[in-house]
């Protein structure tokens, strides 16, 4: 199974090497604060798309 392109070997080594930087104590602590901005972003995207989706339902207030 290759995820982004890397293989298992690649992905052992990155999550090594981010143990070694961070400690076993923080870890949880990155991940968790990286799912937050990752619900944050999708929630305000989503909001986005309601927007511009409900705008598009509104007559253009353009004069000419």
């Amino acid at each position: 199974m290759m995820a982004f392109g890397l293989g298992p070997q690649e992905i052992f080594v990155i999550l090594l090497l981010l143990l070694l930087l961070f400690g076993a104590k923080r870890l949880p602590d990155l991940a968790r604060s990286l799912g937050q901005g990752v619900k944050e972003f999708r929630k305000s995207v989503k909001d986005i798309s309601e927007d511009v989706d409900a705008g598009d339902d509104r007559p253009s207030s353009k004069s000419s």
